[in-house]
């Protein structure tokens, strides 16, 4: 996996073969950072990464200057790769949390400008990390959440809704205040 943009630009990072994690595709990755910077100054950014697995998204925030970008992952072994990658990358105001992501969303108390949740294709119920967000007002008065999905799932329907973006077999679900 590579940095596609920003002070990191190119910067190719390896995760151990004992990571389980199925990172975002450098394709979905770039075409989605593609829309983020006609949306959003990345700089005024307060990142909030759920199901963080590689940290390639929170890389590619903290690359292009995000504020500051919280990286949430339950799993120590990827957790601790995210902290020694941002260390070894000197990235500031980088926050890895090793922390059950619902547990997280029930507890925190913090609004972001974009919330980016990528859980596991398969984990049943994970669709309610939007409710969460929404029940909990985590987004900021312009924030976005941006949650990545395969095409079995559709929120269609769902009041905060904005738009959804296909990439391959990705999709992004964007949601806002209304």
């Amino acid at each position: 996996m590579r940095i596609n943009s920003g002070k990191y630009k190119g910067r190719t990072i390896v995760p151990p073969r004992n990571l389980r994690a199925r990172p975002t595709t450098d394709f979905a990755k770039e075409n989605l950072f593609n829309v983020l910077v006609n949306l959003v100054d990345f700089e005024e950014l307060d990142v909030l990464d759920l199901f963080s697995g590689t940290g390639s998204i929170s890389y590619e925030f903290a690359s292009r200057g995000a504020r500051s970008v919280t990286s949430v992952e339950v799993n120590v072994v990827h957790n601790n790769f995210i902290k020694s990658t941002a260390r070894e990358l000197k990235f500031e105001n980088f926050y890895a949390v090793r922390a059950n992501v619902f547990l997280y969303l029930k507890s925190c108390t913090k609004q972001f400008d974009l919330i980016f949740s990528d859980a596991p294709y398969d984990l049943d119920g994970s669709e309610e990390v939007v409710n969460l967000v929404f029940e909990k007002n985590m987004l900021a008065d312009d924030g976005i959440l941006i949650f990545e999905h395969s095409k079995d799932k559709n929120f269609e329907g769902h009041p905060n809704l904005w738009q959804t973006r296909s990439y391959g077999s990705v999709q992004f679900s964007f949601f806002k205040k209304v």
